[in-house]
């Protein structure tokens, strides 16, 4: 790795930690940056799921006063340890080609629950109506398939947690932010395990992303606190309707 590698791969560590706290889809940026320094994709995609998690600490760290109080949200937390392991170990076992055609569908999909959030409550019954159990059950489940999709991929892991938990979750976005900052971290703990024991991760990338997403992510958790509600959905609409559409045009060209 030369000086230019590096200062790439620093300024796309400050940017992917600001945006992951802000929106989700940082790895969109490491993840092409890591690929530019001459790694292979899957090489790429897992050192980049390693280099990310220290910025999903510091966004936690930065909006750990908007989570909310109560078991309901600890008990998500063994579901968002058993997804990733089983979305690594999905990676791993299955063809590069199959993962980049059906990554761009889940995050289309994803985006566009968060953009039609009201006509789908009104659908499947706004949070304050369900039943306790079925709100628990539809919660685990939304954690489930987004944890799954963050071990197997990352990108716009922040899109998919916000687009299911907005769905269930009684609370503003800053709240349900703060509870997507803290499963990320979980998922970036656990595929930072799986990862450095089986997958083929670049130390040298990693030990120069991950302190950059660490100062990004905490940043980005401060300024994400003092956006107004519709700019913050509005944002993360928007990006993550383009990571859909940039993942698809890279898949079928």
């Amino acid at each position: 790795m030369d000086l230019s590698d590096a200062a790439l791969l620093i300024a796309a560590g400050l940017a992917a930690g600001t945006v992951n706290a802000v929106a989700g889809g940082g790895s969109l940026i490491t993840f092409p940056a890591l690929i530019a320094t001459g790694l292979p994709p899957v090489a790429a995609n897992v050192s980049n799921s390693v280099s990310v998690f220290p910025g999903y600490v510091a966004s936690v760290a930065g909006s750990r006063v908007d989570l909310p109080r109560g078991r309901e949200l600890w008990s998500l937390l063994p579901t968002a340890v058993v997804g990733p392991i089983a979305g690594c170990v999905l990676l791993l076992a299955t063809p590069a080609r199959a993962f980049e055609l059906v990554v761009p569908f889940l995050v289309l999909g994803a985006t566009s629950v968060l953009a039609f959030q009201g006509p789908l409550r009104r659908l499947v019954g706004h949070p304050q109506r369900l039943g306790a159990r079925r709100r628990t059950v539809t919660a685990h489940t939304m954690v489930a398939v987004g944890t799954v999709y963050g071990g197997y991929f990352g990108a716009a892991l922040g899109v998919m947690l916000v687009a299911g938990l907005a769905l269930v979750l009684d609370a503003t976005l800053a709240r349900v932010s703060a509870v997507k900052n803290l499963l990320s971290a979980v998922v970036g703990l656990t595929t930072l395990v799986v990862f450095a024991l089986f997958g083929p991760v670049n130390w040298a990338a990693v030990a120069v992303v991950a302190p950059a997403t660490l100062f990004g992510g905490y940043a980005g958790a401060r300024l994400a606190r003092r956006l107004p509600q519709v700019v913050w959905k509005t944002v993360i609409v928007a990006f993550g309707t383009a990571i859909g559409f940039y993942l698809l045009w890279r898949a079928l060209t």
